[in-house]
């Protein structure tokens, strides 16, 4: 029963009771009081009489109205008593029933907040090899940038050290007949930034070389055909009767050559340093050992190096010891350069190929180390076609894969990809780019030099024309020629593809 009914029943019950009289007199009453005292006493004994027979007619009406209503009132209160108990139940099955389904509701949550938390631990592991693997690559990248770090701030110190000791040794050569060393010009890996060693890397300068007074270079160019090639420097005497009129005492080796020969005797570029009229890569550098090791205590620098002079047949290397016992490894080849370009013939030569001392190799290394310094003035901070080509070459170890071969990849790469794109974020890509375009190279047995017919240099790396106008030449010709080499080249790029995934993935 609802609360409508209930308020219905208790109006019916209110509708049907009698007017109780209570002790103040109704309306009715009082007329019949009024008029009983104006009646004579024999009518007003019949009329009490009248009275009081009406008034029991009355009570007994009032009498059973009144048990009528308590009737229906208990029965009311009756059956109130079983809808409060009735709504009290309803209260207690509603609590359950809420209890139950906040439970449900709760178990639920629960079982959804576990889901949640099992799916956010899920994602947080994954995270956390992401991270992990994310860390990797970070402690690789800061591992990289560290090395490079070091190894700009160790190029530094030896362009100091070798500047100043070639200032010491121009101020020594300033009125001899020797050759002139001009100011050195780091190449090689070390100085391009890509060395794949640090503490022990070799920091290689070129010593450009300038005849002495009365003296000039004339380069001879051997073929493509020939391997070596044979390039030679010839040594001629110059005339200095009119152009050297303010030197003091100055005899000329054309007009007077054995006056001058026999007074200069011992500072003469061609009986000291020359085998028969052209220019000996191998007494140069026996030459320019002695002078340094007699020129060092002279340097600024020497009380805080210890210098030692290693063997070398073709080139003055050095080994630099600092007081705290670190040491640089330093090597000076020499150079004359040919015409203005950033060609030189260098005395270095392959170790392993006997070459006579008046032999001297073309060299493009200056013109190498141009390109990547123009590539460091044109790309953005912090670009990783350095650290590509740093981490291809650690690689190398074991293999007759060579770094140049590497390095021209990178080359090529640079010349084609923009500048924009070497990036860190695309380091990965450009990492795979270098990898598929030296796999592409050496299944087609083919990699052309960089510079040899190359008509998109940039403008401030200067070559001979016979450079530009030359048709490319193969790198991996000796593949084509030995099916055995280029088996081995394959099989040794799927060890390197390998060795460099383990790298990447776990830095060993």
């Amino acid at each position: 029963m609802d609360a409508a009914s209930v308020l219905a029943l208790i109006t019916l019950l209110l509708i049907q009771l009698p007017p109780m009289v209570g002790e103040e007199l109704d309306e009715a009453t009082m007329e019949h009081m009024k008029q009983y005292a104006k009646f004579p006493n024999g009518k007003m004994t019949q009329l009490q009489q009248d009275v009081e027979q009406r008034n029991l007619e009355q009570s007994d009406f009032a009498g059973g109205a009144l048990l009528s209503a308590a009737l229906k009132l208990s029965q009311f209160l009756t059956v109130a008593g079983y809808l409060r108990l009735l709504f009290r139940f309803c209260l207690w099955l509603r609590k359950r029933i809420h209890q139950r389904y906040s439970s449900d509701e709760q178990e639920s949550s629960s079982s959804s907040r576990k889901k949640e938390e099992s799916s956010r631990n899920s994602m947080e592991e994954e995270e956390w090899k992401d991270d992990d693997s994310n860390d990797k690559e970070h402690l690789f990248r800061e591992h990289i940038r560290c090395s490079a770090w070091s190894m700009a701030h160790r190029r530094q110190e030896v362009e100091t050290l070798v500047g100043n000791l070639l200032g010491v040794l121009q101020e020594r050569l300033s009125k001899s007949f020797f050759l002139v060393p001009q100011p050195a010009i780091g190449v090689g890996s070390a100085f391009e930034g890509w060395s794949p060693r640090v503490h022990d890397a070799v920091y290689c300068l070129l010593v450009p070389l300038k005849p002495s007074r009365g003296h000039s270079f004339h380069l001879e160019l051997g073929t493509a055909q020939e391997v070596p090639a044979k390039h030679r420097v010839r040594v001629k005497l110059e005339c200095t009767c009119t152009r050297d009129q303010g030197v003091e005492n100055m005899l000329c080796f054309v007009h007077q050559p054995g006056e001058a020969l026999r007074r200069n005797q011992d500072s003469s570029l061609l009986s000291n340093l020359c085998t028969g009229c052209y220019l000996d890569a191998q007494k140069t550098a026996r030459w320019f050992q002695s002078l340094v090791s007699s020129a060092w205590g002279e340097m600024p620098h020497s009380p805080h190096y210890a210098m030692r002079v290693l063997p070398s047949r073709r080139s003055c290397k050095l080994e630099l010891t600092h007081a705290s016992g670190r040491s640089l490894f330093v090597e000076l080849l020499f150079g004359v350069q040919h015409g203005d370009s950033d060609i030189f013939l260098s005395s270095q030569a392959p170790e392993a190929i006997f070459t006579p001392g008046t032999m001297w190799a073309e060299s493009l290394a200056v013109a190498e180390a141009k390109l990547f310094s123009h590539m460091a003035r044109q790309a953005p901070h912090n670009t990783v076609h350095l650290t590509c080509l740093q981490l291809c070459t650690r690689t190398l170890v074991g293999t007759s894969l060579c770094p140049y071969t590497l390095k021209t990849v990178v080359m090529h790469l640079l010349n084609t990809i923009p500048a924009s794109n070497w990036t860190r974020a695309s380091f990965l890509m450009r990492l795979q780019d270098v990898m598929l375009y030296l796999r592409s190279c050496l299944e087609k047995k083919h990699l052309n030099h960089f510079f040899f017919g190359n008509d998109h240099l940039p403008e401030d790396i200067i070559l001979p024309p016979a450079f530009r106008e030359a048709e490319p030449l193969n790198l991996l010709q000796c593949l084509v020629q030995d099916s055995d080499a280029y088996n081995k080249a394959l099989r040794e790029l799927e060890e390197l593809e390998g060795r460099l995934t383990g790298l990447l993935l776990y830095g060993v």
